[in-house]
């Protein structure tokens, strides 16, 4: 009994070592098919806490409550690999013989839980002491891994919350440029004039970049997924689909160094798309309903070409229907699993964006609208 025992916390201690490994340090993505405790861990959390989610009312209550969830459970994760680490140790404890000196109580299971978690926290408080050889090297190796393990999670976070907020600076630049929530046709209709073409191509230049680096960081840090925008309009989801959008929107219509950085943007862009859909396990669903018919095509385009820009004198809808079927059905899968609405083409005209918008007071003078 004794040996299954070892054999079962030696087990428990390499899985959670391994998984926090590769949780936390591996700097690559992990995509494997077979056991995994921090998969099991988020597929068995996030499925009820977004089930609590639907049956809330669609604003701001159901947008608070999904916001708590990432920090949640990076906490509870943190949590769940103390209590595994602890739990494995005491059973070595145990296996070994339960060799310990107590001062008024019985050796037994319960003690080596006690010293296994008192080693793990390194509080040294001295009323259970390891006597035999084993049991000392078993309290210092487990020692050693609770003082790893908080370093790891101390420089773990600074590192994940840095990202996070990097993520979201260009979120809120977006605001002013293609509108709350973001979308397509408000980013093409404020860039449309001829003397913003540059401005519009430097800007597709920043998004590719802004792909790469969104790409990098929640590949190494999937959790990033669940941690959602400051305000409820934004998310990092809409702003990939907004600059996917725009992307297949000039590769398909516009002409020269325009449609060449399109092309660059559109490419990132679908590989962040098509990579962290599996990385979170989230597989490509078809639209319920079609984002962009042919109609509202031919209106964005007409006026488009009324500010002034350059486009195609014909309204080639097939060659954009295909380009976003090579990333919709991605974003649609992950729109479902995270609850993150993607944006539409266009909005309604009076929807004002977040920076017109106070506590106290709502819109500004006509001068000042973009």
């Amino acid at each position: 009994m004794r040996i299954l025992g070892a054999l079962a916390g030696l087990a428990l201690l390499l899985t959670i070592l391994w998984d926090t490994f590769e949780t936390i340090i591996l700097p690559r993505r992990v995509v494997r098919y077979y056991f995994r405790l921090t998969r099991l861990f988020y597929g068995y959390t996030w499925a009820p806490w977004a089930a609590i989610a639907r049956r809330l009312r669609p604003g701001r209550w159901r947008e608070s409550f999904l916001s708590y969830f990432g920090p949640l459970s990076l906490l509870f994760l943190f949590a769940l690999w103390a209590c595994g680490l602890i739990f494995s140790f005491a059973l070595l404890q145990w296996s070994a013989g339960s060799v310990v000196r107590l001062s008024g109580a019985h050796s037994s299971f319960w003690m080596d839980l006690y010293l296994s978690g008192s080693s793990f926290f390194t509080l040294g408080l001295g009323d259970v002491v390891p006597v035999s050889t084993m049991a000392r090297v078993i309290t210092v190796i487990e020692s050693g891994t609770g003082f790893g393990m908080l370093a790891v999670v101390v420089t773990y976070l600074p590192v994940l919350y840095g990202a996070f907020s990097k993520r979201e600076v260009n979120i809120s630049l977006m605001d002013a440029r293609s509108g709350s929530p973001p979308t397509a046709a408000e980013l093409l209709r404020r860039h449309a004039r001829p003397e913003h073409m540059q401005t519009l191509i430097e800007y597709l230049h920043d998004w590719e970049s802004w792909s790469a680096e969104l790409m990098e960081s929640h590949l190494s840090y999937p959790v990033l997924c669940f941690f959602r925008s400051q305000h409820s309009n934004q998310s990092w989801l809409a702003a990939l689909a907004t600059v996917l959008d725009t992307s297949a929107f000039l590769i398909t219509q516009s002409r020269n160094s325009l449609q060449w950085q399109a092309q660059l943007t559109f490419a990132i862009a679908r590989h962040a798309v098509v990579d962290l859909s599996q990385v979170i396990f989230s597989p490509p669903e078809p639209l319920r309903e079609d984002r962009f018919r042919r109609e509202e095509l031919e209106r964005l385009w007409a006026l488009l070409i009324a500010e002034g820009m350059e486009l195609e004198r014909d309204v080639d809808y097939e060659r954009l229907w295909e380009l976003r079927q090579m990333y919709e059905p991605y974003l649609n899968g992950m729109a479902m699993r995270l609850m993150l609405p993607l944006p539409p083409w266009r909005v309604p005209q009076q929807a004002l964006d977040n920076w017109q918008r106070t506590a106290w007071k709502s819109g500004l003078p006509a001068k000042f609208v973009i």
